[in-house]
């Protein structure tokens, strides 16, 4: 059967290492909420894999991740400083004002999906009244809503400006693993050594079934969090079963070779749609998501053939998102689908 899923990565099933940990963590009677062998193993995997001491939370989803690690850096008359087209404005229905009790997010513009630091500066310094919600912290998103990625110099450059302003600094990871495949850098030059206070680490659009980690690179935000996390609905009874999957994929660094095959997946798509009359590029293809612009008529066409992809994210456009799964033979009917539709 052909495979027409280009919406998301989070279609597709369980990686190979994630499901073997999972059904190996499916045997005999554990403690609860945590207190379990496998749940100790992924903390202490996610420690390895960052060559730090830093505290460790597993919860359901994306929205709770970047929303609960918000508020536990603000008050509620505090702000956020974040890219216009960042998923905790667009996609997460207001999930960090609501558990930050009315957090407010001041957005900024930056090419390619991207904050710099003079934006966030402008946005920090154009207002210092009390009228006025106080900046207290930054997120970014690494990957970005458009498929870009910032670089190390970048990351570094956004964490000096924040240490500067006094600001603690969030990254979105949902797609982590494809920024960190792409870049071929460390986790830890990426993170906590460029200045990032916590990362929502992404696990279900790397392969997993479900579950984000959330990971505190300073001690002292991470204090109570656990209760944020309870408080929330996202405690699990049964964690040994969202922690497991993390114990597969960390293993000899399964994750990154699964993320460096998404990437090379949606350079192919890339390269290939780039080649034909009447699509354009709209962003670069620096991870796993390729944005292009084409006629209306030949999006409706390929949508009536079955293909699935997103035209309302990040700056409009077609998206095409690869995961661990995508097979270089489905590129290409996509590919040759496009083309036909293009008449």
């Amino acid at each position: 059967m052909q495979h027409t899923e280009f919406a998301s990565d989070n279609t597709s099933g369980i990686c190979p290492e994630a499901m073997e940990a999972l059904l190996a963590a499916n045997s005999g009677t554990l403690a609860s909420y945590g207190n379990d062998e496998w749940t100790r193993r992924a903390c202490d995997a996610i420690r390895a894999t960052f060559e730090t001491d830093c505290e460790v939370f597993f919860v359901f989803n994306g929205t709770a991740a970047n929303s609960l690690a918000l508020a536990s850096l603000c008050q509620s008359y505090h702000s956020i400083v974040c890219h216009k087209l960042a998923h905790v404005e667009t996609d997460e229905c207001g999930g960090p004002e609501f558990f930050s009790n009315g957090t407010k997010l001041l957005l900024a513009g930056g090419a390619d999906g991207k904050l710099d630091a003079r934006g966030i500066e402008k946005l920090v310094a154009a207002r210092t009244d009390i009228h006025y919600p106080k900046p207290r912290a930054v997120t970014i998103t690494q990957s970005t809503e458009v498929g870009t990625v910032y670089s190390l110099d970048e990351v570094r450059a956004i964490g000096a400006a924040c240490k500067e302003m006094n600001l603690s600094l969030h990254m979105d990871g949902a797609r982590f693993a494809n920024a960190v495949a792409s870049l071929g850098v460390s986790p830890a030059d990426l993170t906590w050594r460029a200045g990032v206070d916590v990362l929502s680490f992404g696990g279900t659009k790397m392969g997993m079934p479900v579950g984000e980690a959330v990971v505190f690179f300073d001690h002292e935000l991470a204090r109570d969090f656990a209760y944020r996390c309870k408080q929330a609905g996202q405690l699990a009874s049964k964690m040994r079963f969202l922690a497991a999957p993390w114990v597969g994929m960390l293993a000899d660094d399964a994750w990154l070779a699964r993320a460096s095959h998404a990437n090379a997946m949606a350079r192919r798509l890339g390269n290939a749609l780039a080649r034909l009359p009447g699509v354009a590029p709209l962003f670069p293809v620096q991870a796993n998501a390729v944005f292009v612009s084409m006629p209306q008529q030949a999006a409706d066409a390929l949508k009536d053939k079955g293909w699935a992809f997103y035209s309302f994210i990040g700056a409009g456009g077609a998206r095409f998102v690869c995961s661990w799964a995508t097979q270089p033979e489905q590129v290409d009917a996509l590919v040759a689908d496009v083309k036909a539709c293009l008449g």
